[in-house]
């Protein structure tokens, strides 16, 4: 006998999420990956909706070439 079939079986509950708090999560996680993709792909530190002295360019640089978005 095999330890594989003496594993007892293990049963799975789903997790019930009810619709307003599963909207919340999914709006809050559309915030968060456009934020990310406005950092990461578009903000080109000299057009910065936040304006010329926030280098949030330079602190994602790595990132985007990573990522493949050219930024000069």
């Amino acid at each position: 006998m095999s330890s594989l079939s003496a594993a007892p079986n293990a049963v799975s509950t789903p997790v019930v999420v009810s619709l307003p708090s599963a909207v919340r999560w999914l709006v809050g996680t559309a915030v968060l990956a456009l934020l990310a993709y406005y950092f990461i792909g578009i903000d080109q530190g000299m057009v910065s909706v936040f304006g010329n002295d926030t280098h949030v360019h330079e602190l994602v640089h790595d990132a985007r070439h990573f990522l493949g978005f050219p930024c000069h």
